[in-house]
């Protein structure tokens, strides 16, 4: 039978476009806050789970050997997970096998992403995931594909690119409040619609920034979490979904490793009605049109009906169901591995009260955190409580 899992402790590093410190020491710095949140030392750590993408971004190679001293690893049982972008909410998902099984009381969970040292750009790392027969020969690129997908969900549903913009605008306007953020601004819809193009309709202010970072969680069980805090927030359930890359054959217009995943981490919660269950939301953002897809994959909103909850004021951080009130990717950043897990520190600072400005109007007991990982390939959900 499984243990509780709680969360004790949360810490992240700034996200910015070229950060001077190593992998290594994010990973470390990540790490000692959460730590230092929770009230222990790494003596009391058990077990260290380590969450970071391609290799290529750091530019070094066996990049979880790389980074283990950083994120306290040294003389521990320590593993690297990766799944893409969804490695953010697996490396606790992860930390949370560790501890539920019964074999570690607690367990460090750390996510660092440094993209900058890939030169000219972080999107040259992904050339070689496409297929070097169907899709290499063509150019492709993940903003190609993401702008086909946008284009498909728009055309399916009816939906205009000034009702996604709002996205932008929530977002951005949110992470103004955020300390870490990278790209916190106060911008109007008009100001999206006027951005430069990328690859329409994906144009500049659509999209997240490429961004160096570092997150990290303290999971404990239940018996060592209620002796170091009276404030848990329990880690009730978790979902993951793994497809194939063939993302050809697939209606982009709803993502279905989301919904698979979600399923899987509501029914471990108990979790019936998410609409009315579920107070706040960190879906993963990389593009405004992703929250919206994410919020229909999660079931907190109809198939084309996600754009009705930021025109009409339900997911702002004062609405009845707030979505992304950290400023997500799209404000704090995206260091790819590290954004999911910033995700996850946000629905733990806000359910304890502890989010400052940040904090939801609403008395909030339940959140999810949510990240995308590959093409249309990797679903990651987890549920907390507090």
């Amino acid at each position: 039978m499984r243990r509780r899992v709680a969360i004790i402790g949360a810490g992240m590093t700034l996200f910015r476009r070229r950060m001077l410190e190593t992998g290594k020491e994010l990973s470390f710095e990540a790490a000692k806050m959460a730590l230092d949140a929770a009230g222990l030392t790494l003596k009391d750590i058990e077990s260290v789970v380590e969450g970071s993408a391609p290799d290529a971004f750091d530019g070094v190679h066996m990049k979880g050997e790389y980074l283990i001293d950083g994120s306290g690893g040294i003389g521990k049982p320590y593993q690297r997970v990766y799944v893409g972008g969804g490695t953010g909410v697996f490396t606790p998902v992860a930390g949370w096998w560790n501890v539920a099984s019964g074999l570690y009381d607690t367990c460090l969970c750390v996510a660092e992403e440094k993209m900058s040292p890939l030169h000219p750009h972080p999107q040259y790392a992904f050339w070689s995931i496409f297929d070097q027969i169907l899709e290499r020969p063509l150019g492709t690129t993940l903003l190609w594909i993401f702008s086909l997908e946008m284009r498909r969900y728009m055309h399916k549903y009816g939906i205009k690119e000034e009702e996604i913009a709002e996205v932008a605008v929530k977002n951005k306007g949110n992470a103004v409040d955020h300390p870490c953020a990278q790209l916190g601004a106060k911008i109007t819809v008009d100001d999206v619609m006027r951005s430069e193009p990328i690859c329409s309709p994906v144009k500049r202010l659509d999209v997240s920034p490429p961004s160096d970072g570092a997150a990290a969680v303290i999971l404990a069980s239940e018996k060592v979490a209620k002796k170091l805090t009276d404030q848990p927030v329990w880690l009730d359930g978790v979902g993951w979904t793994l497809d194939s890359t063939h993302w050809t054959n697939r209606d982009l217009a709803y993502p279905e490793y989301v919904e698979k995943a979600a399923k899987m981490a509501y029914k471990m919660a108990g979790i019936k009605n998410p609409r009315k269950e579920i107070d706040i939301a960190e879906p993963y953002d990389p593009f405004d049109y992703k929250e919206l897809h994410h919020l229909e994959g999660l079931q907190l909103a109809g198939k084309g009906e996600a754009p009705k909850l930021a025109i009409e004021g339900v997911s702002q951080r004062d609405g009845d169901m707030p979505v992304c009130p950290s400023g997500g990717l799209l404000g704090v950043g995206n260091p790819i591995a590290a954004a999911g897990m910033m995700k996850v520190c946000e629905c733990f600072w806000q359910l304890r009260g502890e989010a400052g400005k940040r904090q939801v109007k609403k008395d909030a007991h339940t959140a999810v955190a949510q990240a995308w990982g590959d093409l249309m390939q990797v679903g990651t959900v987890t549920v907390m409580r507090s």
